[in-house]
C-alpha cells in the first residue's frame, strides 16, 4: 500500500466501558443534538467505518487508545484496575485482527503507581502495546472528589517503570468532575467552556507544567510525554512562562533543574491532535524542533476527512511533511513500519 500518514491519539471504547461513558452525555452533547448511542457506535468501530475512511483519506495506521475519562475516572482502585486489564485486553484482541493498520496505548489505574507499573509492563511485554495514555489527573475518594496528578514522588515507581520500558506516555485532557460544576465553582455557572474548545487545555496545561517542574525529569531523563493539541497550548507561551520560571528568585528554590523550555525539547512530544492549525504548527516546529512534533487526528470527535484534507495541502517542505506524517512517530514508538 502506498504509504500514508500515522494517526496517534484516536479513541476506542470497550464495550465494558458503555457505563463509564454514559455519565458524560450531558457533557459530551449539550445541545442534544449528537444521542450518545450515535457517539459510542463510532468509539466502537474499528474495523468498520473508521478503515474505510482511513483507506479513503490515506490514513495507513492508527495508534487506538481507550476514551477519556478511561480509567482516571474510576474512583474505585479494585474497579479500576480491573477495567484497565480487561481494556487492554480487549484492544490487544481488536489489533490482533488487522495489525498492519491498527496498534495500541495502554490504560492503567493510577491509584497505585505499582499497579499503574506492573500493567503497564504487561500491555507492552505481553500484549504488544506500543505506551500508555493517561486521562490528565486519577480520580480518587469515595465521591471521586479527590484528583491525584503524576508529579509527585507518589508516582516515582511509574516512572521508573516507563524509563526502564522506554515507551512514551499520552497526557490525554478530560472532562471537569462533578464537584467542579457546582455553582460556586469555575465551571459551574460557565459550562460553556467546558470540553475541547477551552477547559481541556486549560486543565491538562496545568499538569504539564507541574510535570516539567517536578524534577521528575532530571530523575528519570529518559521518560518521553506527549501532549496533544499543539502541546495544549504551551509552546506559545513557552517564553514568558520560562522567562519567570528563570528568575534568579525563582531558580534558587525551583524543583527542577532546566525550565520548561528544555523539557518540551527533551522530553515531551506535541501532536496535532483536533488543532489543524498551520501557523502554529510552524511556530511549535520553530519553538521546539521538528523532531518534537507528530501527525494525530483525535478520531473519532474529530473527521478524518478533515484532517487529512489540511494535512495533504499544509505547505510544510516535504521532508518536514514526512517527518511529522510517519518518521518520528516510527522511531518513537519503534512502530513496525517503513519509514
Amino acid at each position: 500500500m502506498v504509504k500514508g500518514t500515522i494517526a496517534i491519539e484516536e479513541a476506542i471504547i470497550d464495550p465494558a466501558g458503555i457505563a463509564t461513558l454514559a455519565q458524560y452525555q450531558d457533557l459530551l452533547s449539550p445541545a442534544k443534538d449528537l444521542t450518545l448511542s450515535m457517539h459510542e457506535r463510532r468509539l466502537l468501530d474499528i474495523h468498520g467505518q473508521r478503515l474505510k475512511s482511513m483507506d479513503e483519506e490515506g490514513v495507513e495506521y492508527m495508534l487506538l487508545s481507550l476514551t477519556s475519562p478511561g480509567i482516571q475516572g474510576i474512583n474505585d482502585p479494585e474497579q479500576a484496575k480491573k477495567m484497565a486489564r480487561d481494556a487492554n485486553d480487549y484492544l490487544a484482541g481488536e489489533v490482533k485482527k488487522n495489525p498492519a493498520r491498527f496498534g495500541a496505548l495502554a490504560a492503567v489505574s493510577m491509584h497505585d503507581p505499582h499497579v499503574a507499573a506492573g500493567e503497564l509492563r504487561r500491555a507492552v511485554k505481553e500484549l504488544g502495546m506500543f505506551g500508555g495514555l493517561v486521562n490528565d489527573f486519577q480520580s480518587s475518594g469515595l465521591e471521586g472528589e479527590i484528583k491525584e496528578y503524576f508529579d509527585t514522588p507518589k508516582y516515582y515507581p511509574f516512572w521508573e517503570t516507563v524509563q526502564e520500558l522506554d515507551v512514551p506516555i499520552y497526557f490525554h485532557p478530560r472532562y471537569a468532575i462533578k464537584q467542579d460544576l457546582r455553582p460556586d465553582q469555575k465551571y459551574g455557572v460557565r459550562k460553556h467552556l467546558l470540553g475541547a474548545g477551552v477547559q481541556f487545555h486549560l486543565d491538562l496545561s496545568f499538569h504539564l507544567y507541574a510535570m516539567c517542574s517536578s524534577g521528575i525529569f532530571d530523575r528519570y531523563p529518559k521518560v518521553q510525554i506527549i501532549a496533544g493539541h499543539l502541546g495544549e497550548n504551551i509552546p506559545l507561551n513557552l517564553w514568558r512562562a520560562c522567562h519567570w520560571y528563570n528568575h534568579p528568585l525563582k531558580k534558587v528554590s525551583r524543583p527542577s533543574k532546566h525550565d520548561y523550555k528544555y523539557y518540551f525539547t527533551h522530553n515531551v512530544f506535541i501532536t496535532t491532535s483536533g488543532n489543524f492549525n498551520t501557523s502554529c504548527l510552524k511556530f511549535c516546529i520553530n519553538e521546539i524542533g521538528l523532531d518534537r512534533c507528530l501527525y494525530a487526528i483525535d478520531t473519532p470527535y474529530e473527521a478524518v476527512k478533515e484532517a487529512q484534507d489540511w494535512w495533504k495541502t499544509i505547505d510544510l517542505p516535504p521532508n518536514e511533511k514526512q517527518a511529522i506524517a510517519r518518521g518520528n512517530a516510527i522511531r518513537l514508538f519503534r512502530l513496525p513500519l517503513e519509514e
